[in-house]
């Protein structure tokens, strides 16, 4: 199991429209895109980084969704931070045999816990 570099930082927000004008007008980042998920009860935007990693924004649409409840109990601020792994699977055996909560096994991605991470969901997905 090898972490292989960083891949994207989501952030939530209350309001979309400021965190979106906050990102790419004040910190002058390269928006990309908007994209709605019904599913998961978000708005987001996209923003490229230089590394070419990238940091979404995201707010809910659904105050029970996970970004809504998550503003809720904790507020604004840093939703998940993504990594790339070498080997997704190998990596998943490793966190489960280190006693890692996991989120979302046998998908193209896996998120460990906040619980597991003091505070921090983490996403990972493999990258070659």
């Amino acid at each position: 199991m090898a972490i292989t570099g960083f891949d994207h930082v989501v952030v939530r927000v209350k309001d979309f429209d400021e965190g979106v004008a906050t990102y790419r007008d004040v910190l002058g980042l390269e928006f990309e895109r908007f994209a709605e998920s019904e599913a998961l009860g978000i708005k987001q935007a996209f923003f490229q980084l230089p590394d070419g990693g990238f940091l979404e924004v995201v707010a809910p649409t659904n105050a029970e969704s996970a970004v809504g409840r998550a503003i809720e109990s904790r507020g604004e601020g840093i939703h998940t931070f993504a990594m790339a792994v070498d080997d997704l699977d190998k990596t998943v055996a490793s966190l489960k045999e280190g006693g890692a909560r996991l989120i979302g096994e046998g998908g193209p991605q896996v998120f460990v816990h906040p619980k597991s991470t003091h505070g921090v969901l983490i996403q990972l997905s493999e990258k070659k």
